[in-house]
């Protein structure tokens, strides 16, 4: 991977600092800017570049580098190497983490347009954004999306929970939490040397998260509108994954005004499709619709 080049940025929000992060290959200029934005419980670079030992093929900044993208991605306020605050980092400060971050992207590359990835919450994160600044987002991937939560196993277990979650702005991690991320909707989805690389990687940072995402996602959803978000979209469900139904998706789906739309369900995927067993079909779905040609009929 020699010939991709990363680089480090922080990013404010008033007193807050954000960390960011970037990778593209060494002899590209002006590529597209691709925006990842992480979930509830682990850190973009944990997510999103993860490093498994004796592979090279499970960090999705790598593999979109390689494909001719410029790949930005930051730690939400709480997370990985940004600044921990008494905030619980809920959806509407993550929206608020993407404005100081785009902004700061903008600064660096010129580019005042990005294609955005989003993955469980931070697919929530990501449509908000959106909506907030539709000209700034010109594809959308939504990936492990819940829209109303109705039905959704995942969603229902955790509200049993909702109390401490609104009482504490943070909840503890281990080990045995980042498994059963892996193993909660179908065990043997992905490989058993991915869960202990991401758990290593991320309480490296510590042994807490924030509760912001688990309080929206279990008791204020939906707080995304599809009707206000224009540009196409791209909404990806693992076959097994419980923190949404394919009906509430499909609703959102049938709302969402772009007639460039698409909703792909993976066979044998559960809910961290990027770095389950069958990450490839899904990254290569991801990669034809962030290229797609344009229309000829506009």
């Amino acid at each position: 991977m020699s010939d991709i080049r990363p680089d480090e940025y922080w990013a404010k929000k008033g007193d807050v600092d954000l960390f960011m992060f970037r990778k593209r290959l060494t002899t590209s200029n002006n590529a597209p800017v691709l925006f990842l934005v992480h979930g509830s419980s682990f850190s973009g670079q944990t997510g999103f570049d993860l490093q498994v030992p004796g592979r090279d093929d499970y960090s999705l900044m790598d593999r979109f580098a390689e494909a001719g993208f410029d790949v930005w991605a930051l730690d939400h306020e709480g997370y990985g190497r940004s600044s921990r605050t008494d905030g619980n980092s809920d959806i509407a400060s993550g929206v608020a983490d993407l404005k100081a971050g785009f902004d700061l992207m903008t600064r660096e590359t010129g580019a005042t347009t990005a294609l955005f990835y989003g993955s469980s919450s931070g697919a929530l994160r990501a449509a908000a954004f959106a909506e907030a600044r539709p000209k700034a987002v010109t594809r959308l991937v939504l990936n492990a999306f819940v829209w109303t939560g109705k039905d959704a196993p995942t969603l229902i277990k955790r509200a049993e929970n909702l109390e401490y979650f609104r009482t504490h702005n943070t909840r503890p991690v281990d080990r045995a939490f980042f498994e059963s991320i892996f193993t909660r909707d179908k065990p043997g989805t992905s490989e058993q040397i991915v869960t202990e690389t991401l758990a290593k990687t991320e309480l490296q940072y510590g042994d807490t998260v924030p509760t912001g995402t688990y309080v929206d996602m279990c008791a204020n959803l939906p707080v995304v509108d599809p009707t206000k978000i224009t540009c196409p979209v791209m909404i990806v469900r693992g076959e097994h994954d419980g923190v949404a139904t394919e009906e509430d998706l499909m609703n959102f789906f049938r709302l969402l005004p772009n007639m460039d739309k698409q909703f792909t369900v993976f066979a044998g995927q559960a809910h961290v499709t990027q770095l389950g067993l069958n990450r490839r079909r899904f990254w290569h779905a991801m990669e034809a619709f962030l290229t797609l040609p344009d229309r000829l009929d506009k």
